[in-house]
């Protein structure tokens, strides 16, 4: 990454075809990087095969849809510095709400404020755009990331005590978060 005080660029994405050439490859080289360090990403145990980190970005990018599933990316002089997905499910019960998923930034960048950003971002879609009242989110305990999304106004609804187990001696709470209203 270059450009220390470029202001990063923010993205979204609701087509396949619509992502530029490169941009899957740094999708699946930032999570692995993001997984590799420990980040609470979706793949608990470093080091991470890439070729899955692949097959997981394939299944997200081949879902983009407008109506249910949006990437939001951040770039950095046009290199990716991080990104993540907004997904909602259409049937009507629930079609209110949505989910993030995957929010994760380069490590080259953190503390410059592109993950808050990338999460202000996908807040101000899902209210503006796709018509949502309320996102939600799981994210991994003992990591700090309840801090993280309180900041953003996030508030902590419940945990699934213990529902991740990352070593034998290591098992996570699952935090369950919402942001309400948008």
């Amino acid at each position: 990454m270059t450009g220390k005080d470029s202001a990063p660029l923010f993205t979204q994405f609701t087509a396949p075809e619509a992502l530029p050439d490169g941009l899957v490859q740094a999708l699946v080289d930032c999570w692995t990087e993001v997984s590799d360090a420990g980040g609470a990403a979706g793949f608990p145990f470093p080091p991470v095969d890439p070729a899955e980190v692949a097959a997981a970005v394939d299944r997200i990018v081949t879902g983009l849809d407008p109506a249910s599933s949006r990437l939001v990316v951040a770039t950095v002089d046009g290199a990716l510095a991080g990104w993540l997905c907004l997904r909602r499910d259409t049937f009507p019960l629930v079609a209110h709400w949505g989910t993030l998923h995957h929010v994760q930034t380069r490590l080259a960048v953190r503390g410059r404020g592109i993950g808050a950003d990338l999460v202000r971002r996908a807040r101000a879609i899902a209210r503006d755009e796709m018509g949502l009242e309320q996102l939600r989110l799981a994210a991994r305990g003992g990591v700090g990331l309840e801090d993280f999304y309180g900041r953003l106004g996030w508030r902590e609804i419940g945990r699934w005590p213990g529902a991740l187990r990352l070593a034998a001696d290591d098992d996570r709470d699952e935090i369950l978060m919402v942001l309400a209203p948008l």
